[in-house]
């Protein structure tokens, strides 16, 4: 979690091959932590995705982490997962990965659930969104305000940010303390996804 973009990937956005094309070139952008996330029930597509995005992060020195599936980010070896409210306790998901594995957790708008979170072993919590998102259109907003609290109470823990994130409001948020601005559609959906990563990457806080 060396630098400040964060590639989520989207199904919708990103089917067949474009999925690897452009994850591709957000790695040679300089982006060195991508998340899987497919909510499909595809597990043989899943299985196959997941490997060859792994295979793509490796060459790159690179993280993956898989969304919501454990037993996935287990079977391929993955370098971690991101859980949400919903989803597998993080506490199982340390004991299933091994001390080595980045956990993160979204937390939504909520200081409370960051705090138990990180009491499980997260490596990173999530907030967002902080702006009207099309991956995530019904999520509660976040005010800005909440980074900077959330800075001064987790100073040890990363924090991350989703929802609606640009190159034009992405500099705000590390100006508050974000430490990664995890970023799907503004990113994939460029003309030149190198250049918009290398872009995200170069915003100054």
């Amino acid at each position: 979690m060396n630098n400040k973009l964060y590639a989520i990937t989207d199904t919708q956005l990103l089917p067949g091959d474009k999925l690897f094309d452009a994850v591709a070139a957000v790695l040679k952008g300089g982006c060195k932590l991508v998340q899987y996330r497919d909510k499909s029930s595809d597990k043989a597509r899943r299985l196959f995705e997941a490997k060859n995005l792994l295979a793509l992060c490796n060459q790159y020195q690179a993280q993956l982490l898989i969304n919501d599936d454990v037993s996935l980010a287990q079977e391929i070896g993955a370098h971690g997962v991101h859980l949400g409210q919903g989803d597998s306790n993080p506490i199982a998901a340390r004991i299933i990965l091994g001390n080595r594995a980045i956990i993160g957790v979204t937390c939504h708008d909520s200081l409370t659930l960051a705090q138990q979170a990180i009491k499980d072993s997260a490596n990173y919590v999530a907030f967002g969104r902080f702006f009207p998102s099309s991956t995530k259109p019904d999520a509660h907003p976040a005010p800005i305000s909440l980074i900077s609290d959330a800075r001064k109470e987790f100073s040890n823990t990363p924090i991350v940010v989703i929802g609606g994130i640009t190159l034009d409001n992405g500099k705000q948020l590390l100006d508050a303390g974000a430490a990664m601005l995890a970023v799907c559609h503004s990113l994939f959906s460029a003309e030149d996804i190198t250049a918009q990563a290398r872009k995200f990457i170069e915003l100054k806080n």
